[in-house]
């Protein structure tokens, strides 16, 4: 078994067919297909279903593809740690956030790293949930997530690191008068308009929870991409809900924010898998612990 096999397995999987793969790889396809046929034989499983064109996991393959992201990861952080005992930290790092913290704490410990660690590259993955987040570092698409959710995010050989309460803010568009001393109540939010991320997300959870304690919130607009939101906002379709990290922005773009009283948050993690990180990984985790740390009243 060979880790080129394993790269071949992954990229097939996460590009939806062999052909995709290997136009990705910038590989011949025939290559790529001996190589994953010579695996087969190897292991004495079929790792595919082959449909007409289409190719479809076997348990065995999704298995396999489970184990195969692990050890390539494993592998990184092997080289890593050799390459850094040299030339200090260097690679890349994959990190799983939800939209929220991909704008804090992530940029922020990229701005530290530019300045410390300039050698790694810190790629991030959009996720629409806590629960996307974690499932991205289990499953070994991810080294590292970092997400919104109530409680502790737990699962086998998961590390969870609390960062800070994420606060949520009402923005509204500009000129907007609500409430008073820049704080808005409950019974002030009966009758407005909202515009609102799908399902699934912890600011469309926290916006249905409000619904069902003050009633007469309207959704005027439901949007799959959290970065049509604000823009929405802007051309007055409605009010929303964002998370703190996006008040600054809001701010600058002309938007009015609020907080709400009482205030309404969700406690903020940092994940990771216990078992041997790249040391690129490693220094996103010890950036952002350390960022979060000299901030008072944060952890």
């Amino acid at each position: 078994m060979e880790r080129r096999q394993l790269e071949y397995l992954v990229a097939i999987v996460e590009h939806g067919g062999f052909t995709r793969a290997a136009k990705a790889l910038h590989v011949a396809q025939p290559s790529l297909s001996r190589a994953i046929s010579k695996l087969e034989r190897q292991l004495g499983v079929s790792l595919f279903h082959r449909v007409g064109r289409n190719v479809v996991l076997s348990t065995a393959g999704e298995l396999m593809a489970d184990r195969a992201r692990h050890v390539l990861r494993d592998l990184d952080a092997l080289r890593a740690a050799a390459q850094a005992a040299g030339a200090g930290v260097v690679g890349r790092v994959d990190v799983a956030a939800t939209s929220s913290s991909a704008l804090e704490p992530i940029i922020s410990t990229i701005a530290a790293m530019r300045k410390d660690h300039s050698s790694v590259t810190v790629s991030t993955w959009s996720a629409r949930s806590a629960a996307e987040v974690i499932a991205m570092v289990l499953g070994g698409r991810c080294e590292v997530g970092v997400c919104g959710n109530a409680e502790q995010p737990a699962g086998q050989a998961l590390v969870a690191y609390h960062l800070r309460d994420e606060e949520f803010l009402l923005v509204a568009p500009p000129g907007t008068k609500l409430g008073s001393d820049g704080t808005v109540t409950r019974e002030e939010l009966q009758g407005l308009n909202f515009v609102a991320p799908q399902p699934a997300t912890a600011v469309r959870a926290r916006l249905d929870r409000l619904a069902a304690a003050v009633g007469e919130l309207h959704i005027v607009a439901e949007v799959g991409e959290r970065g049509m939101v604000l823009p929405m906002v802007l051309q007055g379709i409605g009010v929303s809900l964002m998370p703190d990290g996006w008040e600054s922005l809001a701010r600058r773009a002309g938007a009015e924010v609020y907080q709400l009283s009482p205030a309404e948050s969700i406690p903020q993690w940092l994940v990771h898998r216990s078992q041997p990180l790249t040391s690129a990984a490693q220094a996103f985790i010890d950036t952002t612990l350390t960022l979060v740390m000299d901030k008072p009243g944060d952890r």
